[in-house]
Formats: C-alpha cells, sequence, structure tokens
C-alpha cells in the first residue's frame, strides 16, 4: 500500500494551483456578486487541459488516469475561491461529455466532443424536473418515437449552464410502463425547433455558474442524436453519477487546503489578550478538526479514484465520497469563518463565500441523505428476511 502520490500527480497538483491563483482568482469578487458566467476563463481552463484530462486523444483530450485528474482539481481548488465555475466544469465532464463518450456513437463522439473539450461547446445535463429530485426517475418528459427520431415534450429545472449551453444531454420516456427502464437519453443541440431555455435561477452559492430551465415543446430530436437505444437512460444517468459523485468535490478538498492553510496563518498572526489566538484551545482545535476533515477526505477521494482507475465497483464508495466531503467542506467553511471573527463575515476575505458555495455540495448530484440510502442499500439494510 503506497499513499505517496506519484510525481506527475503532484506536478499535475501544482501547476493547477499555480494556474488557478493567477489566471482564475483575479476578479472573481465581482463576479460573484453579478452572478456571471466567466466564458473567457471557462475558455482558458480548456487551453489548460482541464475539460480534456480523461478523453481521448483524437478528441482533443489527454488520456490521463483518474488519479492525476483528481490531482489536478484538487490543485485547481487549492488555488482558486471560484466554486462555481470549477463545479461549472466537472459538471460538464462527468454529465455531458463522459456519458457522449461512453455510449455515444463514433459520430456523436467526432461532433460533440472535441468542441467540448476545447471550451468552444458549454453543454448541459437535463434530468431534474420540478416534480422529480431525488427520486430522479419519475420523470414526465415524453420521447414519442416519430418517423425518423422521436418527439420530446417537457421541463427541466435546476440545470447547471441551462442559460448557456450550448448542447444538453436530456433523459425523458419513451415507454412509461417500463418505470426507469423506459428512459432514454439524447442530445438536444440550442436552436432546435421546440427547444428553448427558461429563466435564469438565482441561487446562495456558486454564483459564476448559471443555473436555469430547459423547455422541450414538441422538439423533434433526430434518431442521430439519441445517446443509446430506447430504455438505456437509466444505465447511461447512473454511470455519469458514479463518475460525477467520485470526482466532483475533488475541487473542494483543495479549497479545504486552502482554508486549513490560511486559517493557521491568521491563528498565528492575529493577537488578543496579549498571545496569538492560536494558542486559545477554542481556536486551535477548530484547527484541529479541519486538518482531521481533510486527511479524511482525501484518502477516500484517491481510494474511489484508485478504484475507478482499476474499473472496479465503487458505487458505495463514491456515495460515501461525496457525503463526506460535502459535509466536509460546510464544517470547515463555518470553522474558517469563526477563527476570522468579523473578517470572515466580511465579504472581502471571500470566506463567507466559501460558505454559501459550500452548502451546495449537500445537494447537487444527490443530497447528503441520497449518499446515505445509498450506502445503508450496499450495506444490506432495508432487505426483508
Amino acid at each position: 500500500m503506497d499513499f505517496e502520490p506519484s510525481g506527475e500527480q503532484q506536478d499535475f497538483r501544482a501547476r493547477a494551483a499555480e494556474f488557478a491563483r493567477t489566471r482564475l482568482q483575479p476578479g472573481l469578487a465581482q463576479r460573484d456578486r453579478e452572478g456571471s458566467f466567466p466564458r473567457a476563463l471557462w475558455r482558458a481552463c480548456a487551453e489548460f487541459g482541464v475539460l480534456g484530462l480523461p478523453f481521448p486523444e483524437r478528441y482533443g483530450g489527454s488520456e490521463r488516469d483518474v488519479l492525476v485528474t483528481v490531482a489536478m482539481m484538487e490543485g485547481l481548488g487549492h488555488g482558486c475561491g471560484d466554486n462555481g465555475l470549477l463545479f461549472g466544469l466537472n459538471a460538464q465532464m462527468w454529465s455531458v461529455q463522459h456519458p457522449i463518450a461512453r455510449f455515444g456513437t463514433d459520430e456523436q463522439r467526432e461532433r460533440f466532443l472535441p468542441g467540448l473539450i476545447a471550451g468552444e461547446l458549454v453543454g448541459a445535463h437535463g434530468m431534474t424536473e420540478p416534480g422529480s429530485g431525488s427520486d430522479a426517475f419519475a420523470l414526465t418528459a415524453r420521447a414519442v418515437p416519430c418517423d425518423g427520431g422521436h418527439r420530446l415534450t417537457g421541463t427541466k429545472t435546476m440545470v447547471t449552464h441551462a442559460p448557456v449551453c450550448d448542447l444538453a444531454v436530456v433523459f425523458a420516456t419513451t415507454n412509461p410502463a417500463l418505470g426507469m427502464w423506459g428512459i432514454s437519453a439524447f442530445i438536444v443541440e440550442r436552436g432546435m425547433p421546440g427547444f428553448s431555455v427558461g429563466g435564469t435561477i438565482d441561487k446562495m452559492g456558486l454564483r459564476t455558474s448559471p443555473m436555469g430551465e430547459l423547455v422541450l415543446e414538441d422538439c423533434f430530436v433526430p434518431r442521430a442524436l439519441q445517446l443509446g437505444p430506447d430504455g438505456v437512460g437509466a444505465r447511461v444517468f447512473e454511470s455519469s453519477m458514479g463518475w460525477e459523485r467520485s470526482c466532483i468535490l475533488a475541487t473542494q478538498l483543495g479549497a479545504m487546503q486552502r482554508q486549513l492553510e490560511r486559517s493557521i496563518e491568521y491563528a498565528n498572526q492575529r493577537e488578543q489578550f496579549g498571545q496569538p489566538i492560536g494558542a486559545f484551545q477554542s481556536v486551535s482545535n477548530r484547527i484541529a478538526d479541519m486538518a482531521v476533515r481533510l486527511e479524511t477526505a482525501r484518502l477516500l477521494l484517491y481510494k474511489v479514484a484508485w478504484l475507478k482507475q482499476r474499473d472496479r465497483p465503487a458505487a458505495m464508495e463514491a456515495a460515501m465520497v461525496k457525503l463526506c466531503l460535502g459535509e466536509a467542506f460546510v464544517a470547515s467553511s463555518l470553522d474558517a469563518l469563526r477563527i476570522h471573527g468579523g473578517y470572515g463575515y466580511a465579504t472581502e476575505t471571500g470566506i463567507e463565500r466559501d460558505v454559501r458555495d459550500a452548502l451546495g455540495g449537500t445537494l447537487y448530484s444527490g443530497t447528503s441523505d441520497i449518499q446515505r440510502n445509498i450506502i445503508a442499500r450496499h450495506l444490506g439494510l432495508g432487505k426483508r428476511s
């Protein structure tokens, strides 16, 4: 058992952190206030190689393994506090590019992956509906077979990148009688008749990652844009969620490292009652808790990446890392804020932004409660004897 990161992993993490500090961090406070999508920075991340990390070279990727990919994502989070931008990059990689790469035809891969990896196209993932969230497969969106394809009707909500997307992977029911096995997946492009984008949904955090609705009104999708045959939509969704839950919070691990370093520095410099506040147990204990959370989350994240790299089952472990990292980032963000006191509450420090952003990690890609349900199911709980 070797816990030492490889030289390649360390190099990618360090280079990503430096890139994020110098290129992505400037102007963040204003972007967060405005809730603006930084398209120029999105393309800069693509040029740096982020969006192509685990994808084939023939489509513009670099075919890096999962451990290197996770290390680079951790580095980005360490160097930059734009959790929204980093979340959006992960969302596109795992819920748009991955399903096209794994389930798409050669023609679909050639048509969409180069633009997505190059940052020229922005993708969205249309699963959640006004009446279906945690119960993901309780869809009302319908895909009615017709000559040459399907006609899609329905509304998707809470869709990351909806206001700015060029295409979306959308799920709809082709056969309601079959339940989850009657769900199919489609690639829908902006500009298709019957496909429109609803209003932007303002939210508490992750403001640089825009969210909105996708509306399908008798939208014709040709068979060439169907992602796999009828009925494989559940497989497509579960595959992308498995990867997303495993990797999407790697940037938050880097953010937790940044918070810890910053809190240690502040606790050693800030003096009250004639001594550094780090000498007070109420402060030092919080920092110790932050360090324990960080190391626990790091071990679990890299274990899941190791399992995924070896193509070994990791559904329960993915749920564990999603639960652990999501909850840990919230707790450490609150600790960092309280260590900094009034300065942490002030907008200019960016610590309160981490608190707002962290709460999203307990909701997206399956809530913390859903992750607990998944873990319990894999442990054999709830089965009738």
